[in-house]
């Protein structure tokens, strides 16, 4: 185990914000989550500390990067016009929230599963896919996990089986990329390395992916923040708070740390409830 201290990182905030569905609270400031092969759980104690129940050189080697934890955070709210009221709050009150630089397919997957969905119940769908279809490992102590599972895992998967996950009509959308991926209509590798717009286009050929779901993955897991996906939680806002239109020009670069402030704050925030 180690242990960090470390301003605006909170491990609750960033489990309730919609951007990660295999973290989950396991006890009091207790979080557990697995993520490319690795499970971890981290404790949130007093004074900004946090344990890590890895060793050094896996959380040097992926959870630094992972968590986003070099990046200054407190800058982008820095940034934000003294004038913005309901921003300002917004930015407080999800302070501890980070962009996680998450697993391309995995977000890929995840996405397409949210459409017409909540949180709970995508979770859910994505435990059970993992358990059906991923490779069962176990840690140190003996703790049972199952990784995601990638698109050869998938491969030959009908759309009867994904029904019975609870994908529903998204069964064909899964099925049908899986074989983009595979048979190399689409190529994940290739899209790391593009920039916003080009890996925007390129995975809107991938099925079921649309506006909303593909600035989801571009956010969450190709790290671009200069996106800002608006879903039904942000339509909201920007109606009744921006209705002169959002000042993205203001923050260019940090879209994406904004749009997480938003979405938490409205969907937590007790007077919002």
């Amino acid at each position: 185990m180690i242990e960090i201290t470390k301003e605006n990182f909170r491990p609750g905030q960033i489990c309730a914000s919609g951007q990660c569905f295999r973290m989950n609270p396991v006890g009091e400031n207790l979080y557990a989550l697995i993520a490319g092969g690795h499970y971890l759980e981290i404790e949130e104690r007093e004074d900004k500390r946090f344990i890590f129940s890895c060793d050094e050189e896996e959380f040097e080697c992926f959870w630094r990067e992972y968590f986003d934890l070099d990046k200054d955070y407190h800058s982008c709210m820095e940034a934000i016009d003294p004038g913005d009221a309901y921003l300002l709050k917004a930015a407080y009150f999800g302070s501890g929230i980070r962009i996680l630089r998450q697993d391309l397919w995995e977000m890929i997957v995840s996405f397409i599963v949210s459409q017409q969905n909540h949180i709970r119940r995508i979770k859910k769908i994505l435990e059970l896919l993992s358990k059906r279809y991923g490779k069962r490992c176990h840690t140190e102590e003996g703790k049972i996990y199952y990784c995601f599972p990638g698109p050869e895992e998938l491969l030959g998967i009908e759309e009867e089986e994904f029904r019975d996950c609870g994908l529903g009509y998204r069964s064909r959308y899964i099925k049908n990329t899986v074989n983009s991926v595979l048979s190399g209509e689409v190529d994940l590798e290739k899209i790391k390395e593009m920039p916003y717009m080009d890996a925007r286009a390129e995975l809107m050929k991938l099925s079921g992916v649309g506006g909303k779901v593909v600035d989801c993955i571009c956010l969450f897991a190709l790290h671009h923040l200069e996106t800002f996906p608006v879903d039904t939680h942000i339509q909201k806002v920007l109606k009744h708070q921006y209705p002169q239109g959002f000042p993205f020009e203001k923050y260019e670069g940090s879209q994406g740390v904004l749009q997480q402030y938003i979405f938490y704050y409205d969907l937590h925030y007790p007077e919002n409830s």
